[in-house]
């Protein structure tokens, strides 16, 4: 019996992004799509390769072998090969990568910062105001346009042209991201992602100062209902998907706190909007409320320092500073750790020096 696709049950954790690319106001940095099926009490014995092509529209053969290679087909619970045959009242749950592209990407001479690169992955260090892919009012200009121009000078065969998306990062964080160059890396990166085994970590300046060096933030993360390119953090879960930050406090500055974070999940501006929720925006996020003075004193000295600031990380000030994950081909862990931009290095001397010259003045 062919069953319809009505009766899958989505259960995917960004299914705003299926057919293209959207722009940063989406409710996920993780690219990829999770779906749940029940087979029929009449189901007969069928691949479970056959058996995924016939109840999901719009889904290529090629994707669902390279999930299978990947692991990310389980029936009941265990990861199954594509011959496995399925029966009766099976549970099939599939973890698949980003669908293809629907927009041309045009070679573009765009710096880039390769920090890691082979014949499956690159990784980058993205520069501050490079938007990462195609989007309302970015049509070029963005990471895939460099890396489509990386790709064709140095006379590489990436099946796209482009690479494959599996994360993002906002347009003004600067950091580490990876892309892979062929839909098997995909796959096999989106499992990671899915089943939150990749090691992200952040550097960020926060207002104010905290109590405890430690510290999670809870709180489901949806669009605001005041501003459509805002996120908002709804902690009676009543609207948005859950999301959970993890921080510890590197460095005190009295007004001003440097932290790292550690993502439990992938919601866009996750860590912009969790510290605003808890009373500490990043310092000159203008989105969340960072970019005017928050603690501190009133005094013109201070108010300027803080302008001059402003003006030397003129953007959020948030590093994705640590990447790690398994080769989708090797099987072997890689992990990469950059240095702090320059303007963020900049800002933090400043705080420092300030801070010093204070605690001499009394």
């Amino acid at each position: 019996m062919t069953e319809r696709f009505e009766d899958i049950e989505e259960i995917t954790k960004n299914q705003d992004f299926v057919g293209h690319y959207q722009d940063e106001a989406e409710e996920n940095t993780e690219l990829y799509e999770h779906f749940r099926i029940v087979a029929d009490p009449g189901q007969s014995l069928t691949r479970v390769d056959k058996f995924l092509q016939n109840r999901m529209e719009n889904v290529s053969r090629n994707r669902i072998q390279n999930a299978a290679k990947a692991g990310s087909i389980l029936v009941n619970g265990k990861s199954v090969k594509q011959n496995y045959k399925i029966k009766p009242n099976d549970v099939v749950t599939i973890v698949l990568s980003f669908p293809p592209r629907e927009v041309v990407i045009t070679p573009e001479n765009i710096p880039l910062d390769v920090v890691y690169e082979d014949d499956d992955v690159i990784v980058v260090n993205k520069q501050a105001g490079l938007v990462v892919h195609p989007g309302h009012g970015n049509f070029d200009g963005t990471l895939l346009n460099a890396l489509a121009y990386h790709f064709k000078n140095t006379n590489q065969k990436v099946e796209n042209g482009f690479g494959y998306l599996v994360h993002r990062i906002d347009k003004d964080t600067t950091g580490l991201m990876i892309v892979a160059k062929n839909e098997t890396a995909q796959t096999v990166l989106a499992k990671q992602f899915f089943e939150h085994s990749i090691t992200r970590r952040y550097q960020a300046l926060v207002w104010g100062d905290f109590a405890e060096d430690e510290g999670t933030i809870e709180g489901h993360i949806g669009r605001s209902t005041k501003d459509r390119v805002a996120m908002a953090v709804y902690p009676d879960g009543s609207q948005g998907k859950s999301a959970v930050t993890h921080y510890k406090v590197l460095e005190h500055f009295n007004y001003v706190t440097l932290v790292e974070c550690r993502l439990e999940t992938g919601r866009t501006h996750q860590i912009r909007v969790h510290f605003q929720h808890i009373g500490h925006p990043l310092f000159n996020d203008y989105l969340y409320g960072g970019d005017t003075i928050i603690k501190g004193t009133t005094f013109s000295k201070y108010r300027q320092f803080i302008e001059n600031c402003f003006r030397e990380i003129p953007r959020h000030c948030l590093h994705a500073k640590i990447l790690g994950f398994v080769h989708p081909t090797t099987g072997k862990e890689m992990y990469f750790d950059s240095e702090l931009p320059n303007d963020m290095v900049t800002v933090l001397d400043k705080w420092r020096n300030y801070i010093n010259s204070r605690t001499l003045e009394l």
